[in-house]
């Protein structure tokens, strides 16, 4: 052989031994999925779904949130109540109303919801003619003073008792001024039960003196666990007659009731009395008069 073509070949082999090359191995394709697939696919299984997230004012635009609407409510019913406290009584329009409260966001389902049902059917909201405006409905019409003091007059007058501090404060506008004018005109009384302070009229009228001694008298009675038929019978005992009501008993009629027993008698017509010894007896269309048999033929009228 050729020494130049072997010096040419050996140059060749070098050259091409110097250049690096990447040889890819082709991938060998299984059908069977390896273990460490399965396990990756089963734990992607076992993951509970990511809920998407949720923007923190999402919740006033959802219609069928009750708790929402009871809160947009009871904002709207405090929000006139302070109104009413502050001396403000004109009626408001919904959007005016949720103008004041900040709640222009609210939905239209929510909006005709307080407009046709919530704000109609609520008692502390009085609704004006038109339907279209609202305004505050206290427990008590009062304005000032002096319809306070006429309201525990009447109270005073008809025996109802007293009026509660609670209702007074939330119908009668700048209620704390009122009453410290009125002070002297106005009896407070806590009641035991709920420690809640009840207001009466101070009629200085029934103002009268009484003797210490008959205040030590009657101090010195307790009667907190006898009832009523426990005082007079120790009334009775210590010779003393309870007091009675002697006023006039109205006496109450007693109907008779009918007797089940008797039978009812039958009456004979008292029509045609004259004519009782004439007619006799009707017997197939026979007509016996005084022994005279007369017969009525059906084709002669």
């Amino acid at each position: 052989m050729d020494p130049a073509l072997l010096k040419q070949r050996e140059a060749f082999r070098k050259h091409a031994m110097a250049v690096p090359t990447i040889e890819k191995k082709p991938k060998t394709e299984s059908s069977a999925p390896s273990f460490k697939e399965r396990d990756d696919y089963k734990k992607r299984m076992q993951r509970p779904p990511t809920a998407p997230r949720l923007d923190s004012n999402s919740y006033k635009t959802m219609s069928g949130s009750s708790q929402y609407r009871f809160g947009v409510l009871a904002k709207i019913v405090k929000h006139m109540k302070t109104r009413h406290q502050d001396g403000e009584d004109y009626p408001l329009t919904l959007e005016e109303i949720l103008d004041e409260t900040n709640q222009l966001d609210v939905g239209n389902s929510v909006k005709a919801w307080l407009s046709g049902e919530a704000l109609m059917n609520n008692p502390k909201i009085e609704v004006t003619e038109d339907k279209q405006r609202f305004v505050f409905k206290p427990v008590y019409k009062i304005k000032d003073g002096k319809t306070l003091l006429r309201l525990l007059k009447q109270h005073d007058l008809k025996g109802l008792g007293g009026v509660l501090l609670d209702d007074v404060q939330e119908s009668l506008p700048h209620c704390e001024k009122v009453l410290k004018n009125r002070a002297s005109e106005i009896v407070y009384i806590i009641r035991p039960v709920d420690k809640k302070k009840i207001l009466f009229y101070n009629d200085r009228t029934a103002n009268f003196s009484v003797d210490e001694e008959f205040q030590k008298l009657w101090r010195s009675v307790a009667v907190d666990s006898m009832d009523d038929g426990k005082i007079n019978e120790y009334l009775e005992k210590q010779g003393i007659r309870s007091m009675q009501d002697n006023g006039p008993k109205k006496t109450v009629m007693k109907r008779k009731k009918p007797s089940g027993n008797k039978k009812r008698q039958f009456k004979r017509p008292r029509d045609n009395e004259h004519l009782a010894d004439v007619l006799e007896t009707y017997e197939d269309n026979t007509l016996t008069q005084k022994g005279v048999a007369v017969t009525n033929n059906s084709n002669n009228k």
